[in-house]
């Protein structure tokens, strides 16, 4: 029996990579125009980090992560998410030590043992960005900028913004104690993990996509009419920034997010065609998450996009992403002696930066031009013993058949002008 790859993971094959490769390159570009610079973690942490950061009562943490034990008896979890690796490795480096704000990205796998599903893997990639160190609601709006720019990029179509305030730790607890007080009569109409969310995290009990959930809380209080000033003030300016910027958005006083660490500030983008969960970007503030891995006080803002899912809504939207790169050029050869100073001749051009291919199974001529067609070649450029005897190369249009003759010294100052 042949070895299959792991359930919840994807090959993804040359003709796929191109896509990502597209992608990834827009976010880079994207991020570097705000500021905002690469940092990468492990791919595995402490458990605690996500136990402490992310929250013990969290569906990642009880019921989504791999985690393991080295041989050490230390106890290591994939990561789940990256804003705990990255709060972790801003506290650990003293980043806070210096001129705030810290502005950073990711592009990284994350792993989570869910039920396989449209667009949910057991790993799959997320985009995160973060700005650390700083507490100003344009921070916020800025974070939602990048998120929502990115999809409208790549010719998304659809979105929709969505957006709350969860308050902080001086209003929420008021919050929480009426909303224990109207769910726990209605005990009996949640779902089973809602029930268990009762003690542990009432106001997770909004996020349930169930119906029988949705409809059993219809008439919760809600968090926006219990903010303290400070809230409010925080949530109005960054509002108001969202509509400098021209960013539409919809209130939503049931949105809560899924994690533990957020406060004030949470946002989801939602895209058409994913579904019941088609959230592509979700996203907030969250000024306790350093303190509570042990770092000193820093407030932050971020987001993470799954790039799996955005991929998908791209597609389902029949989304065309130019991918096109500069042109490729087949170094076609007749005879051993015109194959080794082709190899020579494909190292010089490479090395001056074009897109070279041979043949690597010494077929005809006939052959290396099918493989001229498969690749999309836009030009063919063929030596053998008559053209090396007058030290030229024949070049093929592709596009049109026509051809003509180069000599070899000024063959790349001829191929530039293809370009």
């Amino acid at each position: 029996m042949s070895i299959r790859r792991p359930q919840g993971t994807q090959d993804f094959l040359p003709r796929q990579t191109v896509y990502w490769q597209y992608m990834e390159k827009k976010i880079r570009d994207l991020c570097r125009v705000c500021g905002y610079e690469e940092i990468r973690t492990p791919v595995f942490e402490a458990t605690e980090l996500f136990q402490r950061g992310v929250g013990a009562a969290t569906d990642i943490v009880n019921k989504e992560m791999f985690t393991f034990e080295d041989k050490g008896g230390r106890s290591l979890t994939l990561r789940p998410e990256g804003t705990a690796s990255v709060a972790r490795a801003y506290a650990e480096n003293k980043l806070y030590g210096q001129t705030p704000p810290w502005k950073l990205y990711y592009l990284a796998p994350m792993f989570r043992h869910e039920k396989p599903q449209a667009g949910r893997f057991h790993q799959f990639h997320q985009f995160g960005a973060e700005a650390l160190g700083t507490s100003d609601p344009l921070a916020d709006a800025e974070i939602i900028w990048l998120a929502w720019t990115l999809g409208a990029k790549l010719g998304l179509k659809g979105l929709s913004l969505r957006l709350n305030s969860v308050g902080c730790p001086v209003c929420r607890p008021g919050h929480i104690a009426a909303l224990s007080a109207f769910l726990r009569p209605l005990a009996g109409e949640l779902c089973e993990d809602c029930r268990a969310r009762l003690d542990k995290n009432p106001l997770r009990v909004l996020d349930c996509k169930k119906e029988s959930c949705q409809k059993a809380t219809a008439n919760a209080p809600a968090l926006p009419g219990s903010l303290c000033p400070d809230c409010r003030e925080h949530f109005a300016a960054a509002r108001s920034y969202l509509e400098a910027m021209d960013i539409p958005y919809q209130l939503d006083e049931r949105l809560v997010r899924g994690l533990d660490y957020y406060c004030k500030t949470a946002f989801e983008i939602l895209a058409p065609g994913l579904g019941a969960q088609n959230a592509v970007c979700g996203g907030g503030r969250y000024d306790g998450l350093v303190q509570e891995i042990g770092g000193p006080p820093s407030p932050g803002v971020g987001f993470a996009l799954g790039l799996e899912r955005l991929l998908g809504a791209l597609a389902e939207q029949g989304a065309a992403l130019p991918v096109s790169g500069p042109p490729c050029y087949v170094l076609a050869t007749l005879g051993e002696t015109a194959r080794r100073r082709g190899a020579a001749l494909a190292a010089e051009l490479r090395a001056a930066g074009f897109t070279v291919l041979m043949d690597l199974q010494g077929r005809t001529l006939k052959s290396q031009l099918k493989l001229a067609d498969r690749k999309q070649a836009a030009f063919t450029l063929i030596l053998g013993e008559d053209e090396l005897e007058r030290g030229a190369a024949l070049v093929r249009d592709m596009r049109t058949g026509e051809q003509r003759e180069i000599p070899l010294a000024e063959l790349a100052r001829a191929m530039e002008d293809m370009t």
